[in-house]
């Protein structure tokens, strides 16, 4: 696990530990050492820890003219032990709701678990978004952790969809595709 890096082809468009209004902003990163780990296997060190001893993440982007963010994960998304949804919505989400970002592009193809506990965190973020005619989109996630997922109903507050080719495309180009197919799910 420790070779699986964050998507590093975007820095020259964004950088969170420079950017002011992120959660991270001044995070200091060290190529060699690694420090964090999820069970017993390190990680690459440029994933942030957001409070979950099981998931990290990555802001890739975030677009505050057109209200959107991409969020790189990896690890084990486990809500029945770790209430990973909960750090994940307090530390992070909320953060960038108060600054009006309503688009959730969230890259899981490193998730490679899911474990459930209740929907209550879900809800009330899809219900945040929908006010704000926003959306939340899991891209690529494996089958398996799909499987979970949708018997615990949870891909009625988080749309998955799957576009293999993601690391072609620019962060705005992502966005207008992924935005572009959920207005003809609408139509």
């Amino acid at each position: 696990m420790h070779n699986i890096e964050p998507f590093y082809n975007w820095r020259h468009i964004y950088v969170s530990e420079e950017d002011k209004r992120s959660p991270f902003y001044g995070r200091i990163y060290s190529e060699f050492e690694f420090s964090q780990t999820i069970y017993n296997y390190y990680i690459h060190p440029q994933w942030d820890d957001f409070g979950s001893r099981t998931l990290y993440l990555k802001i890739l982007d975030v677009d505050y003219e057109l209200n959107f963010v991409i969020i790189e994960m990896i690890g084990e998304w486990n809500d029945a032990i770790e209430n990973d949804i909960m750090e994940l919505k307090r530390e992070v989400i909320d953060f960038f709701s108060k600054q009006k970002i309503s688009k959730f592009i969230l890259l899981t193809e490193n998730i490679l678990n899911f474990h459930s506990s209740d929907r209550d965190y879900y809800q009330e973020w899809y219900e945040e978004v929908s006010e704000e005619n926003g959306w939340i989109v899991a891209l690529n996630m494996p089958e398996a952790t799909q499987y979970d997922f949708k018997k615990k109903k949870l891909n009625y507050y988080i749309e998955l969809m799957d576009i293999p080719e993601w690391r072609t495309y620019n962060p705005y180009h992502l966005f207008k595709k992924i935005d572009d197919i959920l207005i003809k799910r609408l139509d």
